[in-house]
């Protein structure tokens, strides 16, 4: 899959991923992070990180925005907007996803899948996810 996203649409879904870390529930790391999830048929799924006490049981906004698009029936996917920073103020960094996340991805998505981290609308870098997992792992590995 060769995904060539227009500029518009990276620009709406890092829009839409800061607008998903109004939602985070980060009372432990105050680090809120929000994700927007494009479909092949165009839609955005949002997501954020939901924090528990027992912190094993916290949920990215990656995976948030996966589950959520999944428990809904859709299975193509071609790129996702990661936007993540204090709480109280703007993203200073880029929020890269974490192992997990990026195993998720590789499961639902594929190498060629787009990844967009960002600090605002007109600071962002782009990378397919086979630069961020080489040699990933998924379903073809297990058939026989």
């Amino acid at each position: 899959m060769d995904t060539i996203l227009e500029e518009a649409i990276v620009k709406k879904l890092v829009r839409y991923a800061l607008d998903a870390r109004k939602s985070a529930y980060a009372p432990y790391s105050h680090y809120n992070v929000g994700a927007a999830l494009y479909t092949m048929d165009g839609k955005i799924i949002q997501g954020c990180n939901i924090e528990n006490a027992s912190y094993g049981a916290t949920n990215c906004a990656e995976r948030t925005a996966f589950f959520k698009a999944v428990s809904e029936g859709e299975r193509r996917f071609c790129a996702i907007a990661i936007a993540g920073g204090p709480a109280d103020g703007e993203p200073a960094d880029y929020a890269y996803p974490c192992g997990i996340c990026r195993q998720v991805m590789q499961e639902f998505a594929g190498g060629d899948f787009v990844v967009i981290v960002a600090k605002s609308e007109c600071d962002y870098k782009i990378f397919c996810l086979k630069d961020l997992l080489p040699s990933g792992f998924g379903g073809g590995q297990l058939e026989l």
